[in-house]
């Protein structure tokens, strides 16, 4: 295999990788967290876009408990994002678990 040929497989996986990063921040993810009282969405590069709480839970006795379905909505929206960004980049590596390369998103 000559340099040239790799320099040209590497270009055109950086302009892939580019693309999915453009096709990901326009995707939107959905966290939630007592019962859908609490949603958080964000988008597939996990940029938060919105909160949403539901009028019931909020107490002004009860901040604690909200912060924590806060988190909790956030942590699952987060965490739905690195699985989608995972699954297009398994799409553009054939399913290989190229190191590094995750971390990217």
């Amino acid at each position: 295999m000559d340099l040239s040929n790799i320099m040209e497989q590497a270009k055109g996986m950086q302009e892939k990788m580019a693309k999915i990063q453009q096709d990901l921040a326009q995707k939107t993810i959905t966290g939630s967290s007592g019962g859908g009282m609490v949603l958080v969405t964000v988008n597939g590069q996990g940029d938060v876009l919105s909160v949403s709480i539901e009028k019931d839970v909020i107490d002004p006795g009860e901040s604690e408990m909200l912060q924590d379905l806060i988190v909790a909505a956030t942590n699952d929206a987060i965490r739905k994002s690195k699985e989608l960004s995972k699954q297009e980049m398994a799409q553009l590596t054939g399913g290989l678990n190229l190191p590094g390369l995750s971390n990217l998103f």
